[in-house]
């Protein structure tokens, strides 16, 4: 009993006006209320008293929370009653808030944890920081055996899940933040969740908490609910939960549905995230559901009308539109009319004149065009567009400027087996024929006469606007010189020419430069008979006639064909008119005696 006496002593000492109540180690206490003296006091009463004081001491254990009052706050700790003989010590660092500031005063009743009853210097060692997690660690099991539901905060990412402030720091696996897989795990740092703890070991410091069963419970509940009236064409309300390349999963309360990519909008959509994200409230109607698997089909785009079914009252055919060039292909361009309504451009109707390689060397995605509607498929959804109907057409034109039998100059652009490509105007080409590059000359192959890039004249000949052809003539600009020989040779004429080469059929032979006729093999050989290369042979009034490649003769003109450019020739008819000469010739002398048909042929 003598800490107790030195203990009212040390009272007694204090008992002036304003005195402070001092703790064996000699420190201030703060104010205290003037004691009654034990002398004033009945010893039996005194007695019980310091029983009753000396028991509650004793049943306060080290490791327990205990209440205790503020009597100071110094700058470096806050000195707390707990009702044992001397006060504790907790740094004042245990009640500070966010902000640095003091959260208690004097007076005030707090919460600490004893953890030893005294230390060297007299003091009892008290932790408010302690207590406060004593008592979250009372709560988060009161919850885990409640099964009641916890807050906290994200606090980082640790190695198989997150770490989580639910008071003290808590345990959030990967496998349990969601009913499905999370990705970015990062993007949850800092954010309040609503768990349910599912393991604790206060011992170990292990708390395991978990969103995905809380999550799974508030889905039954709100999928019983929707269930009960989800029905193919009604419109509901659900949040976006997912975003794949496909289309968007839509929780609608406790059921997922998916909404297809091409339900999302009439209109062209390269990738759901152009429409929607994460977490976006949408409204959707249900186009499809089948109980036994509760799938669940969503639409967007037909809680509108569909811009097909007036479309054709809209863009009437031949009327002028403007619109915005969506997408390029090989084939065209589409052109985005309305949301939802594209039309084509074909790569044939971009230009009256260019020849159009591809869509792009004309136009870009983005580009504003004006295009002429040349058809409308609702049922096909399809309208058909013309760039180059909103321009005048330059191949109407040119059978006004050109008319046939005109000169004009140009360049050759290209050359292939069958003609030259002269460039007439810019994007317009005419073809000079094979066949009208010479009157006489037998050409094989156009580069015999002309050479791209060569600048040359040439006649028109004939225009088709409509499959945009023009025909040039190199040869109509020279002197025909069929014509000019027809003009001056008859059947009946004797000329003289060279042959060329012979055939199975005849002998051809160069009358003119660029000139040939045909002397065929009946009117060189009575027998008909084919000569060889080197000659043939005719047997006429007993002499034989060899005809010679490289050799020139006489014969006579039999056939002239201006039209087919033919020329027949004969050397029989030739020898048939000498022989009827000499026999006239005979019948003349033939009553004087001085010459005979033989004297006659031997001079001949």
């Amino acid at each position: 009993m003598a800490n107790v006496d030195n203990g009212v002593a040390s009272a007694e000492k204090a008992d002036q006006p304003g005195a402070a109540a001092r703790t064996r180690s000699g420190k201030t206490a703060g104010p205290v209320v003037k004691p009654m003296r034990h002398e004033e006091m009945d010893p039996q009463e005194f007695a019980a008293m310091l029983g009753i004081y000396d028991d509650s001491f004793r049943n306060m254990a080290e490791g327990e929370v205990v209440k205790g009052t503020v009597l100071q706050v110094t700058d470096t700790d806050v000195i707390i009653d707990v009702g044992y003989k001397s006060e504790g010590l907790v740094q004042v660092s245990e009640f500070l808030d966010e902000h640095g500031q003091v959260t208690v005063q004097a007076g005030d009743m707090v919460d600490v944890l004893l953890e030893r009853t005294e230390d060297r210097e007299g003091h009892i060692v008290l932790s408010r920081e302690k207590a406060e997690k004593m008592k979250i660690w009372d709560e988060v099991e009161k919850a885990y055996t409640e099964r009641k539901v916890v807050i906290g905060r994200v606090i980082e990412r640790i190695k198989g899940g997150l770490a989580v402030d639910i008071g003290v720091r808590a345990f959030l696996p990967g496998s349990q933040i969601d009913v499905r897989p999370v990705r970015n795990l990062d993007a949850l740092k800092g954010q309040e969740l609503r768990m349910r703890v599912i393991k604790v070991n206060k011992k170990r410091g292990n708390i395991v908490l978990s969103r995905k069963v809380l999550l799974e419970e508030e889905n039954a509940e709100k999928k019983k609910t929707t269930l009960e009236t989800l029905a193919e064409g009604k419109v509901l309300r659900g949040t976006v939960k997912n975003i794949t390349d496909y289309g968007a999963f839509i929780d609608l309360g406790g059921i997922d549905g998916l909404l297809h990519i091409t339900d999302m909008s009439w209109g062209r959509v390269g990738h759901p995230s152009e429409l929607f994200k994460v977490n976006d409230e949408v409204d959707v109607t249900v186009l499809k559901y089948d109980p036994s698997t509760e799938r669940v089909s969503l639409g967007h785009k037909q809680l509108v009308p569909d811009p097909w079914s007036t479309v054709q009252d809209r863009y009437p055919v031949g009327a002028r539109m403007s619109g915005k060039v969506v997408s390029v292909t090989d084939y065209g361009a589409f052109v985005e009319l309305e949301a939802g309504v594209e039309g084509l451009i074909h790569v044939s109707e971009m230009s009256w004149s260019k020849r159009v390689k591809h869509p792009s060397k004309i136009l870009n995605v983005g580009d504003t065009v004006e295009a002429m509607v040349l058809g409308v498929d609702p049922g096909a959804r399809r309208i058909s567009l013309g760039l180059k109907q909103v321009e005048s057409n330059p191949w109407h034109d040119l059978a006004g400027k050109y008319p046939v039998g005109t000169r004009i100059t140009g360049k050759v652009r290209n050359l292939t087996e069958f003609g030259a490509f002269v460039e007439v105007e810019e994007d317009i080409d005419g073809l000079i024929h094979i066949s009208d590059m010479s009157w006489s000359k037998r050409v094989k192959h156009p580069s015999e006469v002309l050479k791209k890039g060569d600048t040359v004249d040439a006649m028109v000949l004939s225009i088709d606007a409509e499959n945009q052809r023009l025909s040039l003539g190199l040869k109509q600009l020279a002197t025909d010189i069929w014509d000019d020989f027809f003009s001056r040779h008859h059947v009946g004429d004797v000329v003289e020419g060279k042959v060329t080469r012979m055939t199975n059929f005849g002998a051809f032979v160069e009358l003119d430069e660029g000139i040939e006729g045909l002397i065929h093999v009946s009117e060189f050989d009575e027998s008909h008979g084919a000569g060889s290369q080197s000659g043939a042979g005719s047997q006429s009034g007993g002499e034989k006639i060899d005809l010679q490649v490289g050799n020139s003769y006489q014969m006579k003109i039999i056939k002239l064909s201006p039209q087919e450019r033919k020329i027949g020739l004969s050397i029989r008819a030739l020898k048939s008119d000498d022989y009827r000469t000499d026999w006239e010739t005979y019948q003349s002398n033939e009553g004087t005696g001085t010459v005979t048909l033989g004297d006659h042929l031997k001079n001949r």
